[in-house]
């Protein structure tokens, strides 16, 4: 980071002069720099007014998934799940994140069973008595951007299907814990992966957390493979996804060759994410999206 004279306007666009607002800040920041740990750059800082924005956009996030939790049962295709988000999402004034980022084609992914994440809704997809379905909304809310998913059990599910849910919901709490100021990233990955090592599962290495707020997808990269003390350095401002994808038999996994984007389990076990979206804030966390 470069460092501003004292008595220049701050960077974070406060109004304030720089010695009296960001300079203790970046101080930090460059001593962790000096000593060999990643630090953020300012452009993964959010400002206050930036922070009320990205508030607002996760109430509609979090509203709408209440909605597919209050209707959500055995029979619904998942391609209504994906009408239900575009309907409630839109009547908000707001958009769907995904519906055609990169060429995705709904407004929600539904993974069911054996697929990790990115599953397409699909009319074919009828859910049925023992199924779980990971339902995963992101929502533009006047350019601001909120994500989280949750798990749903379908009618009776097995007790080894129920523990992979509760156990993967369990890990995310637990690296949750772990976010707070000048702690790192790697701080949450091995809470989570020393919990679903604990109960027998395997942590999914190649797809992980991601910053969020300005962009869909921003810079930090969160592993929940990493090692306490590893990674980037977790500052106040920053703003970041908390969400494992945990499998029940082993880590590997395929892209399915013909929509280009489902993953799913290599060996067709089942699989489990929860994903809440988190701010590192002055003491500790604020949890925006769930």
């Amino acid at each position: 980071m470069k460092l501003l004279g004292r008595n220049e306007p701050c960077w974070c666009g406060s109004g304030k002069k720089y010695k009296t607002c960001h300079f203790d800040f970046d101080n930090k920041c460059n001593l962790y720099r000096l000593g060999g740990h990643e630090v953020p750059n300012h452009a993964m800082i959010k400002t206050p007014e930036q922070i009320e924005k990205i508030r607002e956009s996760a109430a509609i996030n979090i509203a709408v998934l209440d909605y597919v939790a209050a209707n959500i049962k055995a029979g619904v295709t998942t391609e209504l799940i994906d009408q239900w988000v575009y309907d409630e999402t839109t009547r908000r004034g707001a958009i769907p994140a995904p519906l055609n980022f990169e060429g995705f084609p709904k407004s929600v992914c539904t993974s069911v069973n054996e697929e990790v994440c990115h599953g397409i809704p699909s009319p074919d997809v009828v859910l049925k008595d023992g199924d779980i379905i990971n339902v995963d909304v992101s929502t533009n809310y006047h350019g601001y951007y909120s994500d989280s998913s949750r798990m749903f059990c379908i009618g009776e599910v097995s007790p080894e299907k129920k523990k992979l849910v509760e156990v993967t919901k369990e890990a995310v709490m637990l690296g949750l814990e772990q976010v707070k100021p000048w702690g790192f990233i790697g701080d949450v990955g091995q809470a989570v992966h020393d919990h679903a090592k604990k109960n027998g599962y395997s942590v999914v290495r190649e797809i992980g957390g991601h910053g969020v707020g300005l962009e869909f997808h921003e810079e930090p990269w969160v592993s929940f493979i990493a090692k306490k003390g590893t990674e980037m350095l977790m500052v106040p401002g920053m703003m970041f996804t908390i969400e494992p994808m945990i499998n029940m038999g082993r880590a590997d996994i395929y892209e399915d060759e013909e929509n280009g984007w489902t993953i799913r389990t290599d060996d067709k076990s089942p699989s489990a994410q929860w994903e809440i979206q988190v701010l590192v804030t002055e003491d500790g966390h604020e949890v925006l999206a769930y």
